[in-house]
């Protein structure tokens, strides 16, 4: 076992003596020992539970004939950080808990791990660790929230607790009524109801294999949620013994069906950004392009929000993701899963129980997948757009830019009113390198909606959206502002062009006029000089690869 390294020989007596301070007995010494890395926190609703949930994992770990070790992970909410400086430590968070796990397993020696996670950049930061440093590992994810309750209505985090600002600032509902859903609209714990971040990344976890069956959808107050823990616990020991390792379960047919099954569902756009920072600690390639190419090719099959006005409770009880692999069996992937089974065969094992809910190959809410890649002379390396959030008669846009260096102005420009029909609301600096961290920008777009603009008004930015995010709004350009991409180039009334359809991307300049700009163009000064956002700005890579961090060592940047 790898865990002998601090276990075994005399040369360990100091070793043995710190881990038998810990309550060990010596029968304990001769089990696997087996990390779980645990992402608990009090302020994270998506994690609340998880005190519970490390007691299940604990006891099937025990039951299997391991030895059990809770270690912590940083986790951060991406709600409670949206739309205020805060929102720059997101993503650079997923690199900081990608590196904990890697220290801490490393560190101690661990056999296995088990790793708790829940939300937006904890679920692909668990997931860089284990392909990067190749122990066994499952992932076990604490479910979505249930949906909140008002007037016999059913209520999601970003619909209505985002978009009603701007619905209340037009004076379309009380402060009474405001205050009534900002207490109903998260009803208790779990990762927030549609088919945002968390909940997308937790569904593609279960489809690349690295969970067990049902994981993705189980409703976070469920008994089987549970049950999926106990199970994670005695399965990691089978999966040590059997020398099984991330990479043998994260191939590329793994990561292929993952951006199949996210063209499906209508994932969030974040996904991109994750899948390619997974696939490179994974050493297997990917490019934007093959997103697109697989986006063409898979229907939309199942319309949550915010797109659709389904939730996660709905694709749960219509089967879940093995629900959805059944309907997508035949043009899966067949590979291995931590299950012990492969994936077609839980795709074989799978029922559909609401064809509204996962619609078939016959039947689909859209015959592409849900993003698109966009190109032009606007975004020459890519840009990126939920497109099953977009009204269809919005596809194509063409509108005058009214451009802002941040999110915040552009925020309170909506609010005042300053946004008229046919405005392309561009915020820029807010890229990787610019913000640093990329920032969502659901503040803007819950604001677009809120304000009743969503299908006359649309957006471009170098920063990200949430999952939540709807309308034709365009993210990831590339190259970011801050590294001089044409972003950086835009003047208000610049016309902007955005073809969903023909993935375009593009502002109606020549060539000699963008060069022209260019050459008063200058670089921006650093926002931060120390900190992890400092360290973050020097070696982030841009969107198209990721945001993944890149060591100077004898490569580029």
């Amino acid at each position: 076992m790898r865990s002998n390294q601090i276990k075994k020989g005399i040369e360990r007596t100091p070793h043995r003596a710190l881990l038998y301070s810990t309550g060990l007995t010596e029968k304990a010494l001769n089990k696997p020992f087996v990390g779980i890395g645990s992402s608990f926190s009090d302020i994270v609703p998506g994690h609340i539970l998880m005190r519970g949930m490390e007691r299940f994992i604990e006891r099937g770990v025990e039951a299997g004939g391991g030895c059990p070790f809770i270690f912590g992970i940083p986790s951060i909410c991406d709600g409670i950080c949206m739309g205020h400086p805060g929102m720059r430590y997101s993503l650079p968070s997923r690199e900081i808990i990608a590196d904990s796990i890697e220290a801490v397993a490393q560190a101690h020696c661990f056999d296995g791990l088990i790793l708790l996670t829940n939300c937006d950049k904890i679920t692909p930061g668990t997931l860089m660790a284990a392909a990067r440093i190749n122990l066994p590992t499952i992932i076990v994810t604490a479910g979505p929230m249930t949906s909140g309750r008002f007037k016999e209505k059913r209520l999601s985090y970003v619909r209505d607790a985002f978009e009603v600002i701007g619905r209340f600032k037009k004076g379309e509902i009380s402060e009474a009524e405001l205050r009534v859903l900002e207490k109903e609209v998260c009803p208790g714990a779990g990762s927030c109801q549609g088919m945002y971040t968390a909940n997308t990344m937790a569904c593609l976890t279960e489809v690349m294999g690295m969970s067990l069956p049902g994981s993705g959808c189980a409703l976070a107050v469920s008994a089987k949620r549970k049950r999926i823990a106990y199970d994670s616990g005695q399965r990691i020991v089978k999966l040590i013994e059997g020398k099984v390792l991330p990479r043998d379960i994260m191939n590329r047919g793994a990561f292929e069906d993952a951006i199949r099954v996210d063209m499906a569902l209508g994932g969030s756009t974040n996904t991109i950004l994750h899948l390619l920072a997974i696939a490179n600690e994974a050493e297997v390639e990917l490019s934007l392009e093959l997103f697109d190419e697989i986006g063409r090719e898979t229907p939309h099959l199942v319309n949550l929000r915010p797109g659709g006005d389904y939730f996660m409770e709905d694709l749960e009880w219509a089967g879940g993701i093995p629900g959805l692999l059944n309907t997508l069996k035949d043009i899966l992937v067949d590979r291995p899963t931590v299950s012990g089974k492969s994936i077609k065969e839980i795709a074989s094992e799978g029922e559909v129980l609401d064809r509204e809910v996962i619609r078939s190959l016959d039947d689909p809410y859209d015959r592409e997948g849900g993003i698109a890649i966009l190109t032009g002379n606007l975004a020459p390396e890519g840009a990126v757009v939920k497109q099953s959030a977009v009204k269809e008669k919005v596809k194509k846009f063409k509108g005058r830019a009214k451009v802002f260096d941040n999110e915040e102005d552009a925020v309170k420009a909506i609010y005042a009113g300053k946004i008229r029909d046919h405005n392309v609301i561009v915020i820029r600096y807010e890229g990787p390198k610019g913000g640093p961290g990329m920032r969502e920008m659901l503040s803007p777009t819950a604001a677009v909606v809120g304000m009743g603009l969503s299908d006359s008004v649309a957006l471009i930015t170098d920063g990200r959206f949430s999952g939540g995010t709807r309308g034709p709004c365009a993210g990831h350009v590339c190259p970011e502002a801050a590294q001089g991409g044409p972003i950086a180039l835009l003047i208000d009334d610049d016309e902007i062009l955005i073809d969903i359809p023909r993935r375009k991307l593009e502002v109606r300049l020549s060539k000699e006029e963008l060069a022209k700009r260019r050459k008063s163009w200058r670089k921006p000064s650093p926002k931060f000089k120390k900190g992890c956002l400092a360290r973050y700005m020097l070696l982030v890579s841009s969107a198209k690869e990721g945001a993944v961090l890149k060591a100077n060592l004898n490569e580029d940047n």
